[in-house]
């Protein structure tokens, strides 16, 4: 994509379904693992919603007094009691005579003779109960008696909770197991992503990251890829287990009651209305809030980095100024994203409490005309409870899924960056090259046509020495950044060996040409793996060699661990010399045929760069070597000198053959040693 570098501005088109579909190729390798998951959840889900329906019916059936069957019979059994010459027992039996149990006016149990209506006014009088126009026999019993014939109904309880116990223990096992799976699923992909990234970004060309803030990157590899981390494991197959959740409870509904179950979905399209409107406003929110996060990060990096700068000229006031404005964006953006949420979660709990009310007016009013049981209202009361839990977790779900659209917006964009200097489909292979270069015609511009070469043409024999030299802005370095196809040229050709850079893999290319820049890089690490570089195929001894070559073994053998010795991250524990030293040690080891030194001698003291200036007249025998120099007392002994002039080749030959025509080079001599 060409805006990744305004990606500042926000984006207003809606790229969820495009952006999904590719987030989804990223779990595709984890679909098995995803699919173990999701049926652990179903079983979780099944085994949470078997709870309530467990407990209604122990209210139902062995709790509630008035409820259960009961039977009178002509012989005792356990658990029986005695009227007259019978006996009443706890449930049904085949032929008996069915029973009830009441209360009276003064909260006295009787056993009845039959089956009563339940929403209909009685009177007991004496061993008589009177219903409308019925008549039934009561039988006094006392609460004793009410103990033993719930002999049964107190066991049931006791096992009905042990049941309910080891539920929740399966569950617990079984949420262990998802959690884990779904973490490490989540980590993988997560890992494949972040390596992804990283593998593109390298591939990319310097263009890029001449444009592009380190800060920023540094923000779509760690925090906007770790925002997918917490869509992969928090909403995606959780969507899945609320979908089940909530068809589930559903279902239950219906199956207790028809009529409740309408009542207590009938604020779900609220529901529904309030979490569109949320949706809308979220996105836009979250969308500030991660590109000006990305500005911070920026900001940070740029500031840290040049710290020294800063310091020595006394401008902290300023720069804590422009980092407060950039910090109070950041926290204006995150208040409105506050704002949003903090307005929809009370409206979702407004809406759960609305729901509520109206299942206990009109459910409490079912219970106390007797057309449903206690039991029944109480397994709808948790079923709704359960029902806008999902509800409520959906309003977190969808902070995390606008905060990964967001970022899924910016590590989209830096992927389908397209500045890549591509390999070409069967690259012509030149093994270790000989060391013969060739620009023909070549014009480069960094921008569109703001030239910075202009029909350049030159050639380089092996194991020629050619220097460049001129203004700054000239194109100097612009030429060795180009034979080693870090960025590629808009017209003409470059040649190595008679063969085209472009016909080459970079690989190939770049392991025949090793640069040695004026502004240091070194890794943090030891001083070994700066020399090598992981190359496994560079030894101890070669490492060794390569720092005797160049002399930096004098102050790496003074350390305590010497070849081993610390470095710190881009080597602020050495000079600029030391550096440079080790710098040069590392380009050596490589061995390449064509040795490039791009201002590397520029900020080393006169007797450091004696020692390397006595390697290097040893080690560019044989080796095609390329200077840029601005110091002209460094490239005096070069075969050929190439003076460049505003991107154009102005002048070309030996040191005394370019004074003597006393042009630009000669004017650039004098202005150099006018003093001397």
């Amino acid at each position: 994509m060409e805006n990744f570098n305004q990606e500042d501005e926000v984006l207003d088109k809606q790229y969820d379904s495009l952006l999904m579909k590719r987030l989804l190729k990223f779990a595709l390798p984890y679909k098995g693992l995803m699919g173990i998951v999701v049926i652990i959840m179903f079983l979780v889900v099944c085994l949470d919603l078997s709870v309530p329906f467990i407990i209604k019916n122990v209210i139902d059936n062995n709790i509630n007094p008035l409820s259960g069957k009961y039977s009178i019979i002509e012989e005792a059994e356990n658990s029986s009691i005695a009227i007259g010459d019978k006996y009443v027992v706890r449930g049904e039996r085949d032929g008996a005579i069915r029973a009830s149990i009441v209360y009276d006016e003064n909260n006295e149990p009787y056993v009845i003779e039959g089956e009563p209506r339940k929403n209909t006014a009685y009177e007991i009088s004496g061993e008589k109960f009177f219903q409308d126009n019925n008549e039934f026999k009561a039988h006094e019993i006392t609460i004793k008696d009410i103990k033993v014939l719930r002999t049964n109904d107190l066991d049931l309880i006791k096992w009905n909770a042990i049941i309910i116990l080891l539920i929740y223990i399966v569950i617990f096992i079984l949420n262990y197991i998802q959690i884990y799976l779904l973490q490490y699923t989540g980590q993988k992909i997560v890992y494949n992503i972040r390596a992804a990234i990283f593998k593109h970004v390298e591939s990319l060309s310097l263009s890029f990251f001449d444009k592009s803030p380190v800060g920023r990157l540094v923000t779509r590899i760690t925090n906007d890829v770790e925002t997918l981390n917490e869509m992969y494991t928090s909403v995606l197959v959780y969507l899945i287990k609320d979908l089940f959740l909530v068809s589930g409870i559903v279902i239950a509904m219906f199956l207790l009651d028809i009529k409740l179950g309408i009542v207590s979905i009938v604020t779900l399209p609220l529901v529904v209305a309030l979490t569109f409107i949320f949706r809308k406003y979220d996105r836009e929110a979250y969308r500030k809030v991660r590109t000006r996060l990305s500005r911070i990060n920026s900001n940070l990096s740029e500031n840290i980095s040049g710290m020294k700068t800063v310091q020595i000229f006394g401008v902290e006031s300023k720069k804590y100024s422009e980092f407060d404005e950039i910090n109070t964006s950041y926290s204006t953006a995150a208040m409105e994203q506050i704002k949003v949420f903090a307005i929809f979660r009370p409206l979702m709990d407004m809406t759960y409490q609305l729901a509520l009310c109206i299942l206990i007016w009109v459910g409490g009013t079912a219970v106390l005309n007797l057309t449903i049981e206690f039991g029944v209202l109480y397994a709808f009361v948790i079923y709704i409870q359960k029902l806008f839990q999902p509800i409520f977790d959906l309003s977190e779900k969808f902070d995390i899924l606008q905060s990964s659209m967001a970022s899924s917006e910016r590590i989209f964009m830096l992927l389908d960056n397209d500045s890549i200097i591509k390999n070409p489909k069967e690259p012509k292979h030149i093994g270790r090259a000989q060391g013969d270069i060739e620009f023909k015609n070549v014009w480069f511009a960094y921008n569109d046509e703001d030239w910075v070469l202009k029909d350049v043409s030159f050639r380089i024999r092996k194991g020629e020495t050619v220097a460049f030299v001129g203004a700054t802005g000239a194109g100097k370095t612009s030429i060795i950044s180009l034979i080693t196809r870090l960025y590629d040229i808009q017209k003409g050709e470059i040649l190595i060996d008679g063969v085209s850079i472009k016909e080459m893999s970079k690989d190939e290319l770049r392991k025949n040409v090793a640069t040695v820049l004026q502004d240091v890089f070194l890794f943090a690490g030891d001083i070994k793996g700066n020399v090598r570089l992981n190359n496994e195929n560079i030894t101890d001894e070669e490492i060794v060699k390569a720092c005797k070559y160049v002399n930096a073994n004098i102050f790496i053998e003074k350390l305590p661990d010497k070849y081993n010795a610390e470095v710190n991250e881009r080597g602020t524990t050495f000079s600029q010399g030391e550096r440079q030293l080790i710098a040069f040690a590392r380009a050596l080891a490589f061995n390449p045929p064509i040795l490039v030194l791009d201002e590397a001698t520029a900020n080393i003291d006169t007797e450091t760069e004696s020692l390397i200036q006595d390697a290097l007249n040893k080690l560019t025998k044989g080796r095609t070597t390329i200077v840029v120099a601005h110091r002209l007392s460094t490239i005096k002994n070069a075969d050929k000198i190439i003076v460049m002039h505003r991107g154009r080749i102005r002048e070309i030959g030996s040191h005394s053959e370019l004074l003597e025509k006393k042009g630009l080079y000669s004017n650039l001599y004098k202005l150099q040693y006018a003093g001397q």
